[in-house]
């Protein structure tokens, strides 16, 4: 703590013609009185720091404004002040002092200057005039204070008895008037009125009004605690002293902020319509409220709960569209396809449009990044003409970022969902929970478990957010969900959502969505004009294939972007007007083809078989490869970051073969006599699940009986220890992948064959699918062998 004392004594002729001009609000300094300060204004503290290396001096003016948060101009200070000396500086912390002033004289602002990061002004000293210490009416303008003075003193529990006879020996008469303007309890603009007054009579005259007034005011005060004494207890204490003061104001006739700010809160209640537990839980706020000093902290808390509990669209609602012609021409106008998901949006509408009060669906949009998943719930509601919110739970592992913080914590709020709901001005807004799949838990709590209220349309008519407390109706939200896969999510909550998948796109799809819509985004992002620049289509296809791996569109349409850019460039240096990008333009815009193709059509050896794999971003095509090497014991070899599940499938296709060599005619001892090593390409990418079992199976039978498996054919599927094959998931997605790298045949579980509604046709008629429940046909049908039953 850094610390400066003075005891120097001060002429007021060595007062500067310059003087440093500190505003102060709710308070005055008058003059031969001291008065401590805190300051923690930047400029002030400069101020401060330069008057104390040089003369201790400044001028206090009073500010017009409540506050002094930042600087003021002239018109915002009072032109009369008091020069004031520093008598004692403690520097608690860098950006706080702590002062113990002095006045001086009182002086008047001739004008301003600039230069300073303070205000610096010019001023004029200002002398008493009108002093006759022994004129008649200015003595019994003193006695009549003292004496008054004296009075107020004893009604007084805050002024020491010591100060009536101090002011009793004062025999200067502006030195009185001061001291006693200074002790009362007077309005700032009143004293500072006092501290105007150069004549010393008037300033007496206008120091008697100040204490009557003030005397008046104690005198009423000591009848009305007469008045009330009888009813109060120490409990009650707080709450007279608050009935106090408003019978005073009353009596003179001013407003209380407190109550007008409570009866604010009072109408609004009333005018919001709010149900009734929550008008009820208003109504007891507003009480304790009315209770309450506003400097108190519990006051900044009940007020703030308010402000939430009336700014909440209890009641407000906008009307949904129910034109479900218009509604589909908002869908087809922007998302290509997803059929699924908008026929689903469409039966809602029109079961809305037959009954009102249904309630709204709980829709998961399950698929891989880019597929429009997001932006579909944006369609949605304007679709249905309604407001749109978002939340991404992502990384969220606080239960309270759902339900919000009870009030007993300091900075306590509400819940995200309460949140976009007060944000969004209606309570049926479209509110999607964007990837929540990612959510995560601590020991703070499990999100996912506070969202099964949320999402279940049988509870959340009731939602109670811990800061509210008190119920609120969700049943007419609709909300969406959105997930990149579903193994992540909690049994409890997968089973409150309708689960719409939101497969990959074909290229024939990713062609027209390019053409339809990211081309001309792009076009307009980057300020180009349909003329200055135009895509081939064998441009898109050789982008979407050497550029783009992905069952999304994010990357094609950075790609497309990054072409636009290199266009914009070129026309903004004026190189050319417009161009007509081609195969040829893809290399300088976007350099060599990145993406080797996926080629499934040439295997010419034993023992390779084409498989189908699905990941979080889409299909995609796998090759199994299998060798034997001679002379070793036997065994079995698993390479290329195989997970468990799937090194589980290599062992019961190995054990199958070995227990039905003979019905597959492999010689009988070549399990024994040969060490078989299985590996699949990539071989950093983690792999794994039961799908590629009949691949393998397949691989070491094409491997011990040497016959290389059919061009163009691809598989997927589980095995079982007897030879049957079991359904897989992800059939779309997979099928994709195979017409993407050329493949012609598809050998499938049988319970699969339900699976073929969702393929597009523009895939599905350029293959052939073979069918079947048993490793034999499979092996049959591959191979093209003969396997003995």
């Amino acid at each position: 703590m850094n610390e400066n004392q003075t005891s120097l004594s001060f002429n007021p002729d060595h007062i500067p013609d310059t003087l440093p001009i500190l505003p102060i609000v709710d308070t005055n300094l008058f003059p031969k009185m001291v008065l401590p300060l805190v300051i923690m204004q930047k400029e002030a503290i400069a101020l401060i720091d330069e008057a104390m290396a040089g003369n201790r001096m400044l001028g206090l003016l009073l500010s017009k404004r409540s506050d002094i948060s930042s600087k003021h101009t002239a018109e915002e200070l009072y032109t009369v002040g008091t020069v004031a000396v520093i008598l004692k500086m403690a520097k608690m912390e860098e950006n706080r002092a702590q002062l113990l002033i002095q006045g001086l004289s009182r002086f008047k602002v001739k004008e301003y200057l600039d230069g300073k990061p303070y205000i610096q002004a010019n001023i004029e000293v200002l002398e008493n005039t009108n002093i006759l210490v022994n004129d008649k009416e200015t003595l019994a303008l003193m006695s009549n204070i003292v004496d008054q003075y004296e009075k107020i003193v004893n009604l007084s529990p805050g002024l020491p008895a010591e100060i009536g006879a101090m002011v009793r020996s004062i025999q200067e008469p502006d030195i009185l008037a001061d001291m006693v303007a200074s002790t009362i309890n007077a309005p700032v603009v009143e004293k500072q009125a006092v501290i105007e007054m150069i004549d010393v009579k008037d300033r007496l005259k206008k120091v008697t009004r100040l204490v009557n007034d003030q005397l008046e005011i104690l005198e009423m005060g000591s009848k009305i605690q007469s008045q009330v004494k009888e009813d109060m207890d120490k409990r009650q204490r707080e709450y007279y002293l608050r009935q106090q003061l408003k019978a005073i104001k009353e009596e003179l006739g001013e407003t209380d902020d407190e109550s007008v700010e409570v009866e604010d809160y009072r109408k609004k209640v009333q005018s919001e319509g709010l149900p009734e537990a929550a008008a009820k839980e208003a109504e007891r706020e507003i009480k304790r409220l009315s209770r309450m000093h506003p400097s108190s902290s519990e006051y900044v808390v009940a007020s703030t709960y308010l402000d939430w509990l009336t700014s909440l669209p209890w009641n407000k609602k906008s009307k949904d569209r129910l034109d479900i012609k218009l509604a589909r021409k908002v869908l087809d106008q922007d998302h290509y396809g997803l059929e699924k998901p908008k026929k689903r949006v469409l039966e809602y509408l029109a079961v809305r449009k037959l009954k009102n009060d249904s309630k709204g669906p709980i829709l998961c949009f399950s698929g891989p990044p880019g597929t429009g998943k997001t932006s579909l719930g944006k369609s949605i509601a304007r679709a249905l003409g309604r407001k749109f919110v978002r939340i991404a739970l992502g990384g969220i592992r606080d239960e309270a970022e759902i339900r919000g913080h009870r009030r007993t914590y300091v900075g306590a709020l509400p819940g995200r969902i309460i949140q976009e709901i007060r944000r969004s001005g209606e309570n049926n807004p479209v509110f999607m929970l964007d990837e929540i799949d990612k959510v995560s838990s601590s020991y703070h709590g499990d999100p996912s478990s506070a969202l099964l209220e949320v999402l279940d349309p049988e509870q959340n008519y009731s939602f109670t957010d811990h800061y509210l407390d008190v119920p609120f109706d969700l049943t007419d939200v609709m909300f969406l969900t959105t997930a990149n896969v579903l193994h992540t999510i909690p049994a409890p909550l997968r089973d409150r959502m309708e689960v719409l998948e939101l497969s990959g796109y074909t290229e024939d799809e990713k062609l027209k969505i390019a053409t339809k819509y990211l081309i001309p985004r792009q076009r307009e992002a980057n300020g180009l004009k349909t003329e200055q620049i135009k895509f081939a289509q064998s441009a898109i296809k050789d982008i979407i294939a050497g550029y783009t791996r992905e069952a999304g569109l994010r990357n094609l349409e950075r790609e497309i972007g990054t072409i636009c850019r290199g266009v914009a460039s070129k026309i903004a240096e004026e190189e050319i007007d417009k161009i007509n990008i081609g195969k040829k333009e893809l290399h300088e815009y976007l350099g060599p083809i990145r993406i080797m193709p996926e080629n499934g059509t040439n295997i010419s050896v034993p023992g390779v078989v084409v498989g189908l794999a699905w990941t979080p971003v889409g299909g995609d095509i796998l090759f199994v490869e299998a060798a034997a090497m001679k002379g070793s014991k036997g065994g079995l070899i698993l390479t290329g970051q195989l997970g468990d599940v799937m090194k589980e499938s290599a062992r019961t296709a190995m054990s199958y073969l070995m227990a039905n060599s003979d019905k597959f005619k492999i010689e009988p001892n070549f399990f024994a006599e040969h060490e078989i090593h299985i590996h699949v390409p990539a071989g950093a990418i983690p792999k794994d699940g039961p799908s590629a079992g009949v691949t393998m199976l397949t691989a070491l039978t094409s491997l011990a009986t040497g016959k290389v498996v059919k061009k163009s054919l691809a598989m997927t599927g589980e095995i079982t220890l007897r030879g049957d094959v079991l359904p897989v998931g992800g059939i779309k997605e997979k099928m994709i992948a195979a017409s993407r790298a050329g493949i012609k045949t598809i050998i499938l579980p049988k319970w699969n064959e339900k699976d073929m509604e969702e393929i597009p046709v523009n895939v599905k008629d350029n293959m052939e699918f073979i069918f079947a429940d048993k490793m034999d046909a499979v092996i049959k049908s591959a191979l093209d062998m003969k396997v003995q039953s």
